[in-house]
């Protein structure tokens, strides 16, 4: 096999310290067939093409490129290798510009170790394989798991390129928690207001054809890879037909049997039949079969006869398991708050005053449980008010890192207490405060410009103590610099720490994605990818992957539909390139140790043949199960042992 080593002169980058004639000189000791060829500035295009005539002129097979770093231009060389008619992964790239020229002040030592580097790449390509990419057909539509802010806006986006996507939402509305806030930080927009037209375009708007939505239902099983998913997805009967309903509510009052509200936090009651709140998106209504005497086979018909629209009310509705095709899968199913029954001495669970932050939202809200009217349990205003950032935040004994959205919006609570309660006490107990962002001040400088609220800085949860009854609280501290004290309150306002979705570690059991060590859905990278996980074509949008604000989580949810616009395009075929791992069905013991080292998910087990196999989809050529297989049964393309030892003993001769 004829071999060719194309210098890049590179200027004076790369010939100021290494000599290209002696280098030839070493090439040709060790291999007297080899060609050799200097050229300025191979990656310009006149460089390219001297290349490309160059290997058709003389016959080379095999192609070593002695220049900059492979992350620069590897690719481009590649490319001029297949203009040329030769195999791409004929080829190895020295980088002796960064890890020589640069690096070795002697011009001497640097001629010598560009010499041991090529030889060593020269050996090494003799065994390189004539790797060929795949190409497979996909599936261009989405599944979107979750209506919150950051699923609704990327399913909109993704529907407005004609793609069809399917919306999956495991609660009765669409949303997410936002949409139960009568304000938002920082600038106090009304909630339901802002999200309402993004609401309604999924729902009514120009691209709502491309989009099925999917209430009360679950993902419960994935398989396939990116461009070709098959997703099972389990859906709860509404016992109201959507389609048919026109939200008039007719059908609530009669229904004789109620409970608490758990949209409202128990805090009020709902009927067996009523939407979740006032304003709740669709438009309709669903029964609670626990409840509903109808559905546990009693004769109530109550809903059903008040109801002025035929068959808006199903009471033979049924669960329903749907499968559906689909390229990719973007997560965006939210977060919960930390529990504040885990911090017992501040009184959650215990004291009928206390309350977390999701709780006083809903009591500030007009559609919430008491009207927008902030009142006690005992039916009066506060005159005074303690809220406390922080609980379960920034603390090893809960959880070490900062939310940083809790102190915005304790700070949105100062502004409407004050508004809606002129004179009220306010105290905010803050272990630290967290304020970016170029709006988010405003808050903090009203709340602190407030002549009714004060500020005490403490260093522990266990520095604080409630005390109280319906009457109010006593709420007793230790401060930063040992003082202590306590104050009254008659209601008091817990700010927990954000942690991940109750049923996250499931969903990402069904998706095979990983969870970092405070259980949020890994990313990719987490400054460059953070809208994709390690799994290939599930993207993540929210705060399902970290504690984030809405601008965030929408920016996040756009990023991921960007990478599915851009990777998933109708009647393109998905590329798949062939340095991945291998697996030798005759060598292979069935001791799946490579299955639990994957770091991308891409390796499973045939029980039938007892064998391990690798979805060349799924796989990123990372080399982690070839290194942990105890029979040497797995083989990294283009990164083979041969090649690598080849390559190592050349350079050490």
């Amino acid at each position: 096999m004829k071999t060719g080593v194309y210098f890049c002169k590179c200027g004076t980058n790369i010939t100021e310290k290494i000599d290209a004639e002696k280098t030839r000189e070493t090439l040709v000791q060790h291999y007297p067939g080899i060609h050799f060829s200097a050229v300025d500035f191979m990656c310009s295009e006149e460089g390219k093409e001297a290349i490309e005539k160059d290997l058709v002129a003389n016959g080379v097979e095999r192609v070593v490129i002695s220049a900059c770093s492979p992350r620069d231009h590897e690719t481009t060389f590649m490319r001029v290798l297949s203009k040329a008619g030769l195999n791409p992964y004929l080829m190895q790239m020295v980088n002796v510009r960064e890890q020589i020229a640069w690096v070795t002040a002697d011009s001497s030592k640097a001629t010598e170790k560009a010499g041991r580097y090529l030889c060593s790449a020269v050996n090494r390509v003799q065994l390189h394989d004539p790797l060929e990419k795949k190409e497979i057909d996909i599936c261009p539509d989405v599944l979107v798991i979750g209506a919150g802010p950051a699923g609704m806006k990327t399913a909109l986006s993704i529907a407005g390129s004609g793609r069809k996507v399917v919306l999956v939402e495991k609660s009765p509305v669409i949303g997410g928690m936002p949409v139960r806030y009568e304000e938002l930080f920082p600038n106090m927009e009304c909630g339901p207001c802002m999200l309402e037209p993004l609401m309604g375009d999924l729902l009514h708007g120009e691209y709502a054809g491309n989009i099925e939505l999917l209430t009360m239902a679950e993902v419960t099983e994935v398989v396939g890879s990116y461009g070709n998913f098959v997703a099972k997805i389990s859906q709860k009967p509404r016992f109201v037909d959507m389609h048919t309903c026109i939200g008039c509510a007719e059908c609530i009052e009669p229904c004789p049997v109620s409970a608490t509200n758990i949209f409202n936090y128990n805090l009020n009651e709902r009927r067996a039949i009523s939407f979740p709140f006032a304003g709740a998106l669709p438009n309709a209504p669903f029964i609670d079969e626990k409840l509903c005497i109808s559905l546990k086979g009693g004769e109530c018909r109550k809903c059903q006869e008040s109801c002025p629209v035929e068959g808006a009310i199903v009471f033979d509705d049924k669960a329903t398991v749907l499968e559906r095709t689909i390229g990719a899968i973007i997560v965006a199913v939210g977060s919960d708050l930390y529990d504040c029954t885990k911090v017992p001495d501040l009184g959650y669970g215990r004291l009928g005053n206390v309350y977390t932050s999701n709780e006083f939202e809903r009591i500030m809200a007009s559609n919430g449980p008491t009207e927008g009217e902030i009142r006690t349990v005992n039916g009066k205003p506060p005159s005074s008010v303690a809220i406390i950032h922080c609980v379960g935040s920034l603390d090893p004994n809960h959880k070490e890192y900062c939310s940083g959205v809790c102190c915005q919006y304790a700070f949105k609570f100062n502004h409407i207490i004050e508004k809606k309660l002129p004179g009220t006490s306010i105290h905010h107990f803050y272990k630290e405060l967290a304020i970016p962002g170029k709006e988010e001040f405003s808050l903090y400088k009203h709340a602190r410009s407030n002549p009714h609220a004060t500020f005490i800085r403490y260093g522990d949860i266990r520095d604080l103590s409630i005390a109280g009854d319906e009457a109010g609280s006593l709420v007793s501290y230790r401060d930063l610099y040992g003082k202590s004290g306590s104050i009254k309150a008659d209601m008091v306002v817990l700010c927990p720490g954000v942690v991940p979705a109750a049923g996250s570690e499931t969903l990402a059991a069904v998706l095979e994605a990983g969870q970092d060590s405070s259980g949020f859905f890994e990313e990719l990278h987490g400054r460059l990818d953070s809208a994709q996980s390690k799994i290939r074509g599930i993207f993540l949008a929210g705060t399902c992957q970290s504690p984030m604000d809405i601008q965030k989580a929408m920016n996040q949810g756009m990023a991921a539909a960007g990478y599915i616009l851009s990777g998933l395009v109708a009647g393109r075929k998905l590329e798949i390139q062939p340095v991945n791992a291998e697996v030798d069905p005759e060598r292979c013991s069935g001791c799946r140790v490579c299955v639990a080292v994957c770091p991308y998910k891409a390796i499973s087990f045939d029980d039938e043949k007892a064998v391990a196999m690798v979805n060349e989809v799924l796989c990123q050529g990372c080399g982690t199960c070839v290194a942990a297989c105890p029979s040497a049964s797995i083989k990294g393309n283009h990164f083979t042992n041969a090649e690598i030892l080849a390559e190592i003993e050349e350079v050490l001769k």
